[in-house]
């Protein structure tokens, strides 16, 4: 007998319906604030040079609106520092300039660097002419110089910015160190320098950390830290530049009838770096003592701002003639017949 098997028949029922992909999601907000910050930061960096200019002129403008009605105060009060004075405050600030640009050669030497110290330091000349509108701007003119003079000598453009670090931890350290002298001027809570020395030497702590990968171009600009002996010239290199610095305020303040201590010396002077970092060019000397100082005489306090911004401009010109005739004189002695 055959058996006839029946086929196997599934039952057939509505069309199942299609799957519902989840709708993307519109981009962040965050996503459109990071590009148009991006953006801005890269038109920025193209126009450095337009944006220092742009931030100098309205810096000057705000602070010729704030002594307008202090005028014959403020006259009388640059016409009381001397000539000797003023001379000596140029000096200070020669001092200054020359010790930390041996700083930097030392950083750079550490890295591999094999430049010449003269053709260092009139690299650096450079950089303090470019640094009377933006201490970035000085930065960057600086190394382009040194770049442009030594290209076979310098280390690469990475390793010199990372060379600067050394020396900017050294000095924020210091300012974070007598932060204290900024609690009665601007009124900070007290335990505010307690969290910049937490800050400034975790900081320092990292870079320490990271000089161990000095084989990174990126970092090799770091091994200065590397032994305590060079370390230890390094900060006394930065600390002749800082004391020059202070005791250049000091004088000026007093040349103009202000009394000021070693302690408002140094909080004018971590003002005055704080300020440079903004494109407000020649304006950061008065604008820094009116804001630490300003409560006992806006004029006076003006005053030896002026006074500081152009005792600085003397001995930046002072070095940058001297970088001039130099490189001159080295171009003739080299275009000379020998024998």
């Amino acid at each position: 007998m055959a058996v006839q098997s029946d086929e196997l028949r599934l039952p057939v029922g509505p069309p199942l319906p299609a799957p519902v992909l989840p709708a993307v999601a519109p981009a962040a907000p965050a996503s459109a604030v990071r590009r148009t910050w991006a953006a801005t930061r890269r038109g920025l960096e193209r126009h450095r040079k337009l944006v220092a200019v742009v931030g100098s002129l309205v810096a000057a403008g705000l602070l010729a609106y704030v002594i307008a009605g202090h005028r014959d105060d403020f006259a009388t009060a640059l016409s009381r520092a001397s000539i000797g004075v003023l001379a000596l405050a140029a000096v200070l600030q020669i001092v200054a300039l020359l010790s930390r640009t041996e700083a930097w050669h030392r950083t750079i030497e550490a890295a591999g660097g094999t430049v010449a110290r003269r053709p260092l330091y009139r690299a650096s000349s450079m950089g303090y002419v470019g640094s009377l509108l933006n201490a970035q701007l000085g930065t960057v003119a600086r190394i382009a110089a040194l770049r442009r003079s030594s290209p076979a000598d310098a280390p690469p453009v990475p390793t010199l910015l990372a060379a600067e670090l050394p020396i900017l931890a050294i000095e924020a350290g210091l300012a974070a160190a007598t932060s204290v002298t900024l609690i009665g001027p601007l009124g900070l809570p007290w335990w505010c320098p307690i969290i910049f020395v937490a800050v400034i030497g975790a900081l320092t702590f990292g870079l320490r950390r990271m000089s161990v990968r000095a084989t990174r171009p990126l970092w090799q600009g770091l091994r200065v830290l590397h032994t305590l002996r060079d370390g230890r010239t390094l900060f006394l290199l930065v600390l002749i530049a800082v004391f020059a610095q202070i005791a250049r305020n000091w004088l000026l303040l007093h040349a103009v009838g202000v009394d000021a201590s070693i302690f408002d010396s140094i909080a004018v002077l971590i003002a005055m770096v704080a300020i440079g970092q903004l494109p407000v060019g020649p304006s950061v000397g008065a604008g820094a003592t009116v804001l630490i100082l300003g409560s006992g005489g806006v004029a006076a306090a003006a005053a030896a701002g002026v006074l500081a911004t152009a005792t600085g401009l003397v001995g930046g010109l002072a070095f940058a003639v001297w970088a001039a005739g130099d490189r001159l004189w080295a171009h003739r002695r080299g275009l000379a017949p020998s024998g």
